[in-house]
């Protein structure tokens, strides 16, 4: 009998967080699932850790990546050995709040929709690995319906979360497009919501997310070099209209202003590419706009208005 949801873990190298994630879901109440563990690590702990766990939980299979495959290919691995009708991809420095946590999935599988998501709590640690901070996150129900129809907006403030807090429809298909880094949860949401699937949202603090000093998004925020080539790649799977929600655009204009790429000239210094004439006029705009201005968000969100209602690029 095939599991209903596979729980899929991309590893690397961290078993102390890992641990903790595997002991949250052997204390699951709902049993029907499957684990599977994507190893990048380049020595043999993980595989060590994974052992001690097989007579624990119902199903584990576990692979060694050599050589690695890195983020998100990694992601991808572990989700292409799943049998289950719904993936939960989960990090490895992320966990199950309590025993419930896969049962309220749960609930939602016999919905319409193939994209179900919790509430969720950051916890901060120091260098140490301890915990010096907990915040709840919680997505404002009232945005439910704008999301779902354009997950782009996303880009803005991402009030989904990270990949641990979604469980999503196996028969969906999507996968994470291994060129990005920065931008790829969100892409990942696109494309699951692309074809008018539906959200479910679990109001319950469900999910721990880990946060810590090495992530992904501490290496690779405010960094031209890495942000504005998928600025790009978005662009190009995406095309511009989805910038007539002044909300997308705003999250662009904030992307140059924070970035301090404030001219075309400076864009096509990072990524040498021939940009849409929208991207054009909106750094057209912003190089006229005095550099004081950047620096007060009130005055700066008027600028972005004034340059959302005289873009020509934006065919309307």
């Amino acid at each position: 009998m095939l599991p209903v949801i596979s729980i899929c873990i991309p590893a690397y190298k961290n078993v102390n967080f890992l641990k903790r994630l595997l002991d949250s879901i052997c204390l699951q109440t709902y049993r029907n699932f499957e684990v599977i563990i994507s190893d990048d690590s380049p020595d043999g702990e993980v595989e060590q850790l994974v052992e001690n766990y097989q007579g624990q939980l119902p199903f584990i299979y576990y692979v060694r990546n050599q050589p690695s495959k890195g983020m998100p290919e990694n992601w991808n691995n572990a989700i292409s050995f799943a049998r289950g009708e719904w993936i939960k991809i989960m990090h490895d420095d992320d966990w199950f709040l309590n025993e419930q946590t896969l049962a309220k999935f749960a609930e939602k599988i016999n919905t319409e929709a193939d994209f179900i998501f919790s509430n969720y709590e950051n916890t901060f640690l120091n260098q140490q690995d301890e915990i010096v901070k907990k915040v709840p996150m919680v997505f404002p129900k009232y945005r439910l319906s704008a999301i779902a129809q354009e997950p782009l907006l996303l880009l803005a403030d991402n009030k989904v979360g990270p990949p641990s807090v979604c469980m999503v429809r196996a028969s969906v298909g999507a996968r994470y497009d291994t060129r990005l880094r920065w931008r790829v949860d969100i892409d990942y949401y696109k494309a699951v919501l692309s074809e008018n699937s539906k959200m479910e949202l679990l109001e319950d603090l469900l999910i721990g997310v880990g946060m810590n000093e090495n992530q992904v998004t501490n290496q690779t925020k405010n960094i031209p070099s890495v942000e504005l080539p998928e600025a790009y790649i978005l662009l190009q799977k995406y095309g511009t209209g989805p910038l007539r929600n002044w909300i997308i655009y705003d999250s662009w204009w904030r992307m140059m202003r924070n970035l301090k790429v404030t001219s075309y000239e400076e864009l096509r210094q990072v990524v040498p590419e021939e940009w849409p004439l929208v991207i054009k006029n909106l750094l057209d705009f912003m190089e006229k706009t005095p550099k004081v201005c950047l620096k007060i968000g009130v005055m700066s969100k008027l600028f972005m208005f004034l340059s959302f209602g005289s873009n020509k690029g934006l065919k309307r």
